[in-house]
């Protein structure tokens, strides 16, 4: 028993040692957040001040930009109008905007930037021992709860929800094996979260709130039920993840601490996370667990619509978090650009 205590230390302390050798800095619950100066970091301050005028030309609400855990980038816009459609009718969108935390700052329903949360939420469950990647759906949620005929259901497991190979239409009906076709699938996905809850037998918040929101102090973070879920078929979750920049850029500061958080271990399995980052299947390699892959661009990422994103750049130690409405098509590699040019001054 000495033994294994004594493992168990090492261990601890090995972990903790990862975040010391990659410099990083974790912000508390409460109070000031450390901030480095990019000029003294290197950085290029006029073309970072570039970077950031152009994302709140293109409708951002908010900019967070974290070195080694440090802000080196904090910027805020007042959210623009409601816009609407080209026919005069309300863009649906915008009920994506929550409200404002104590600070001012907004509330967003991140859209499926929520699905990288729930990967981890999958692996932690994993962790603990509730489920397995290699079980079946029907394991957790019973039979039917696809529209598949039974004997295809009952192949199709939850690592196919979260590598997107389940094989079902968005519908949730019969298109191929399971395994044998990548699709984006929201409406599978979902299933994966309903999974861990089942498993948990807890809800939504309080799994993440005692899992991950809590241990990191994401605070002004929660799952929100959406008010179009069910009104228009292209909403086909019924459950938001709303948060802040500063909260979701916790998130990310989560992943290049590989799991821990100032000394603490919050997911366990370190090789869920290496597993996550990389390609999950040989059907789109752009594609892990519920994150999107940029391993050209040395960064992994979470995406939304509306253009929500968190970028994790771990050779560099950044996290870079962008919230606020739709910019224009070519803005995801011209932010990405002006950043680098700041960055490599």
């Amino acid at each position: 028993m000495k033994t294994i205590l004594t493992l168990l230390v090492i261990l601890s302390f090995e972990r903790a040692l990862l975040a010391e050798e990659k410099g990083l800095y974790f912000p508390p619950a409460e109070g000031v957040w450390e901030q480095i100066d990019s000029a003294q970091a290197g950085w290029d301050t006029a073309k970072l001040k570039q970077a950031l005028d152009y994302a709140g030309r293109q409708k951002s609400s908010a900019v967070v930009i974290l070195a080694g855990g440090k802000l080196i980038a904090e910027k805020y816009w007042k959210p623009a109008a409601p816009e609407k459609r080209a026919n005069g009718s309300p863009n649906p969108y915008y009920y994506l905007r929550v409200g404002y935390n104590s600070q001012g700052h907004v509330v967003e329903d991140v859209a499926s930037v929520q699905k990288s949360v729930t990967a981890m939420l999958v692996g932690i469950a994993q962790a603990k021992g509730l489920l397995k990647l290699s079980d079946p759906v029907q394991q957790h949620l019973g039979s039917g709860w696809s529209d598949a005929p039974a004997a295809a259901e009952a192949k199709i497991t939850i690592r196919h929800l979260i590598s997107m190979t389940s094989g079902l239409t968005t519908q949730l009906k019969y298109e191929a094996p399971a395994g044998s076709r990548w699709k984006y699938n929201t409406t599978a996905y979902a299933h994966a979260r309903s999974c861990v809850v089942k498993a948990a037998k807890m809800s939504e918040n309080e799994l993440t709130g005692q899992w991950l929101t809590g241990p990191l102090g994401m605070k002004d973070s929660r799952w929100v039920p959406r008010p179009m879920a069910g009104k228009t078929g292209s909403i086909t979750n019924q459950y938001g993840f709303a948060t802040t920049a500063r909260d979701l850029a916790r998130f990310g500061l989560l992943m290049l601490a590989n799991g821990e958080w100032d000394g603490e271990t919050v997911l366990e399995d370190k090789e869920f996370i290496q597993a996550a980052t990389k390609p999950s299947q040989n059907l789109n390699k752009s594609y892990g667990y519920l994150w999107w892959l940029s391993p050209g661009k040395g960064m992994y990422s979470a995406k939304g619509r509306l253009v929500r994103r968190l970028y994790v750049v771990p050779g560099q130690n950044l996290v870079i978090v962008r919230l606020g409405d739709q910019p224009n098509m070519e803005f995801d590699g011209e932010f990405l650009r002006l950043l680098r040019a700041a960055i490599e001054n």
